[in-house]
């Protein structure tokens, strides 16, 4: 990876949980535990079924919320509510990436949770007022990453260039619509996956940007 890779890049994407904070962390262990006491109070199924339940949907809707919303016909206000209201405190300020960030072009967080949980996120993390603009399922219709209509939803909202923009995210199947789009893709995660949509790989997010800024 060079910094010319980069140098059309305007406009930097960036997913949250797992992409702006380590995966170490385990914070979004926090919201498994509450999806799955949503689905278990909500739908009355025991602990196992709603984890099976929270776990399948995932895989095939893209988040549980979709999957609930899909084949339950749930309204989304109520779950995002509950499973996002977690605590905090093991999230701490990185100096450093706010500083690299900041250093970048435009940038934008995309998360499939909402702008207001995301924007606590950030602001635990120090990263406070850095960013354009914070986008959450919310802005794509309640539609999750990794589907195509969602990014358009979120991008066309925003009036991303997305031949002159990078995604970083966590997961891999959320950078297969971006590469299509022309975005420069970036696998944020502890293990490299070797895939034609992501151009790039780190686990260490503030140094990957350090070699660009």
């Amino acid at each position: 990876m060079t910094k010319h890779d980069f140098s059309h890049v305007d406009t930097w994407v960036f997913d949250l949980d797992n992409t702006l904070y380590s995966p170490e962390i385990r914070l979004f262990d926090q919201i498994e535990v509450r999806m799955t006491q949503f689905v278990m109070d909500t739908l009355n199924v025991d602990h196992a079924e709603a984890n099976r339940l929270r776990a399948l949907y995932w895989h095939e809707h893209g988040t549980t919320l979709a999957g609930l919303m899909r084949v339950h016909g749930m309204a989304p206000d109520d779950y995002l509510i509950a499973v996002h209201d977690i605590d905090m405190t093991p999230l701490t300020p990185d100096a450093d990436l706010r500083a690299r960030i900041a250093a970048s072009g435009r940038k934008i967080i995309y998360t499939n949770g909402t702008a207001p949980y995301a924007t606590r996120v950030a602001a635990a993390r120090g990263l406070e007022g850095i960013f354009d603009a914070i986008y959450g399922v919310e802005h794509a219709g309640y539609s999750p990453k990794p589907d195509a209509e969602a990014f358009r939803a979120v991008f066309d909202a925003d009036g991303l260039t997305t031949d002159r923009a990078a995604m970083f995210e966590d997961d891999p199947r959320n950078l297969a619509i971006p590469h299509a789009m022309g975005l420069r893709t970036v696998h944020v995660a502890p293990t490299a996956l070797v895939a034609e949509h992501i151009h790039h790989h780190t686990d260490d997010l503030s140094g990957f940007l350090a070699q660009l800024v």
